[in-house]
């Protein structure tokens, strides 16, 4: 059974200049981890900066979220990228988050990447591998997050042969299948918008017990963290309604 409460961690610094992405104001002092674009597929200098000073103030550990360069598909596209590139861009990614975590006190804590380059390195070893090197040239204390599945054992072996720590994530608003794996958001019912469904998936993989698959199946997740997002007031009230669940869950263990 996964220790309790999860880690809360919530994509952030996403904006471009004037357009504004996600109510990062509201959701920073509810989580643990602030998943930080890093300029390839949202932010720039000014939002990166902003949004660590934020972190800080609410004492939130700061993590890299690199993507592939693809700002106009919001990083949600796989790009036809080598290893080699995967592993220079993440690199890259990483040197300028540090840079501004440097400035402002504080120190990258751990990687998670975004989008299509999460999904695709979950399921691909060779692009795995590329950020794990990219870890390993820049930070290897550093954990790489990647997604708690029903079976995790080859991504466990993977990450042990590179000497990489694995954090596993886990998501409250999102529907899995069979495999444990995010129903696509093209389907129907794949994001739930009801928060008491949402904090009760919240409590269920805080506490160890199944979740429901999308093919009816029981589903059991070993996770490290718990992913929310905030970008309407509706979500926002749910991450707040997630953080009072796990208090009372470590209150009463």
């Amino acid at each position: 059974m996964p220790s309790c409460p999860l880690l809360l961690n919530a994509d952030m610094g996403e904006s471009f200049g004037p357009w504004v992405m996600g109510m990062d104001h509201e959701v920073m002092p509810h989580v643990d981890l602030a998943n930080v674009a890093c300029g390839f597929h949202a932010s720039d200098p000014d939002v990166i900066r902003m949004t660590v000073r934020l972190a800080a103030r609410h004492g939130v550990r700061v993590g890299a979220h690199p993507a592939y360069p693809d700002m106009v598909g919001f990083g949600r596209r796989s790009l036809a990228c080598s290893a080699e590139e995967v592993e220079n861009l993440v690199l890259y990614q990483l040197g300028a988050l540090s840079g501004v975590c440097r400035a402002e006190g504080l120190a990258v804590s751990y990687v998670k990447p975004h989008g299509a380059l999460y999904n695709d390195m979950a399921r691909d070893p060779e692009i795995m591998t590329a950020v794990m090197r990219a870890i390993l040239a820049y930070d290897p204390s550093l954990p790489l997050m990647t997604m708690a599945t029903r079976d995790t054992s080859a991504v466990r072996e993977l990450a042990e042969a590179q000497g990489v720590t694995l954090w596993f994530e886990a998501f409250a608003d999102r529907a899995y299948d069979g495999e444990g794996r995010l129903v696509s958001r093209r389907e129907m019912g794949a994001v739930h918008h009801d928060p008491e469904v949402i904090v009760d998936q919240a409590v269920r993989i805080a506490t160890g017990k199944p979740l429901t698959a999308s093919d009816g199946s029981e589903l059991l997740l070993t996770a490290d963290t718990l992913c929310v997002h905030g970008d309407n007031p509706e979500s926002i009230a749910a991450v707040k309604a997630i953080r009072q669940a796990l208090s009372r869950l470590e209150a009463s263990a």
